[in-house]
């Protein structure tokens, strides 16, 4: 999302107290004080040229990690270069919301391939396109599960903090009850949930993999889930799907995740995707557009808007989402990454994060003070102990040029995602396709020093 702050000073005041603030650093508050730049001061007389070198050297100041060991929810994969010489195209990147869809095909046509192709893998009966991110399509999947009756939402405690919060902030103004269901050796665990499911639960929401890497007993849990009547979500991460089982085939009613693994850069957060799948029962709950496939008065194949159950449409209090937003471009960086890949691509992916992140794993879990903090089945993320001070170790390896792994302790400071029994101290590796054997090595090898 820009931003807009008038340079005309009364247009400025008048904005302010609009929204009734007094100044621009009221406004911009929320912004570290650190990351403000509160003027470019450029030496005077300089040539186009000469400010194009100044700016490019301000720029090298940044850091740029070419080995990344870094995940928790934004991941380093390959691109192929088709996806940004398609989608960077003029028609594509302008393209902004089909208000008159029919005359939209093209749009239309990419949104429903995307839907497509995200049905075929979740295994789900229809999708959407789409919500902001991941988190935000996590919250959302809330009210669908949501009834009059049933306005408890559990949350395993080993879902990612980011995401909990987004869901916290979504269901307090709804009125929805947010609990967390306690994790034991860093996974959900089924007795406590057992016990905290009941006839007012509206649903369960489980990451898979977790936010600790680990792989969830997921078609245990949904049958748990079942047994109360319940609505059973799955967080997913789209490219471990190319070997795991589908969402559909453990049982879930919704899937939703963060798109950002299919063919988007990292980009500093941001913009992602957050892609949505439910079964045909739920479709009408589903926010967002829905493009559906039809024929013309020619018997042409041909595209249109379905179920727009959003405030543009309806009354703002019949919606079944009132945040939207147009995301066919992200959707189409997926489409193009997953129609690029194929089954086959896909699966060779997540194969080679999964052996590389083993190797990595059983390397650093050697090294004294290393261990593997978990025992259980991981995808391509894990967690570690850690001997000492974690922002020391980290130093040492962006000093090599790798960006080493999240400092847990620090993530889960403030969130009451799992009891003190269960708090976690260490660091949390990801390894991705990207990562070579001796960059593992390397980082190996680094760590050992430290």
């Amino acid at each position: 999302m820009g931003s807009y702050v008038p340079a005309n000073s009364s247009e400025r005041a008048q904005m302010l107290a609009t929204i009734g603030m007094e100044t621009v650093d009221e406004l911009f508050s929320q912004v570290p004080d650190g990351i403000k730049m509160r003027q470019l001061r450029l030496p005077e007389g300089m040539s186009e040229l000469e400010v194009g070198r100044y700016i490019s050297r301000i720029a090298d100041k940044n850091v740029r990690f070419k080995t990344i060991f870094r995940g928790a929810g934004a991941y380093h994969h390959y691109i192929p270069s088709i996806v940004k010489s398609i989608t960077g195209k003029e028609e594509f990147v302008t393209a902004y919301t089909p208000y008159q869809a029919e005359i939209s095909q093209g749009i239309l046509q990419s949104i429903f391939e995307y839907q497509t192709m995200i049905c075929q893998l979740t295994g789900l009966d229809v999708s959407n396109a789409s919500v902001y991110d991941g988190a935000s399509a996590a919250a959302e999947a809330v009210a669908m599960c949501v009834e009059r009756k049933r306005t408890k939402m559990l949350v395993s405690a080993a879902t990612h903090p980011m995401t909990l919060r987004t869901m916290q902030t979504y269901c307090h103004g709804a009125g929805v009850q947010i609990l967390v269901a306690p994790s034991k050796n860093g996974v959900t665990d089924l007795d406590e949930l057992s016990n905290m499911l009941d006839e007012t639960t509206a649903g369960l929401y489980l990451q898979q993999p977790n936010f600790y890497g680990l792989l969830e007993e997921a078609e245990a849990i949904g049958k748990a889930v079942h047994a109360v009547g319940a609505k059973y979500v799955m967080g997913v991460n789209p490219i471990s799907l190319g070997i795991l089982k589908t969402p559909a085939e453990c049982g879930a009613d919704i899937a939703v995740g963060e798109g950002q693994p299919l063919g988007m850069p990292l980009a500093f957060g941001g913009p992602y995707l957050g892609f949505m799948a439910c079964t045909t029962a739920l479709m009408r709950r589903l926010p967002g557009r829905i493009v559906g496939e039809t024929v013309d008065v020619a018997g042409n194949r041909a595209f249109v808007l379905t179920l727009q159950a959003r405030e543009q449409h309806i009354r703002r209090e019949k919606a079944s989402s009132n945040v939207c937003s147009n995301q066919a471009l992200c959707a189409m960086m997926a489409a193009v990454y997953m129609a690029t890949m194929g089954p086959d691509g896909l699966r060779n992916v997540a194969t080679q994060c999964l052996s590389k992140a083993h190797y990595a794993a059983s390397k650093i879990g050697e090294i004294p003070g290393f261990e593997l903090r978990y025992p259980g089945a991981f995808f391509h993320e894990f967690i570690t102990n850690c001997p000492s001070d974690a922002s020391e170790i980290l130093s040492a390896l962006e000093k090599e040029g790798v960006l080493g792994g999240i400092p847990v302790e620090a993530e889960l400071a403030d969130t009451p995602v799992c009891d003190r029994s269960e708090h976690v101290i260490g660091i949390l590796w990801c390894v991705t396709e990207m990562n070579t054997k001796e960059e593992i090595d390397q980082l190996v090898e680094i760590l050992k020093r430290v």
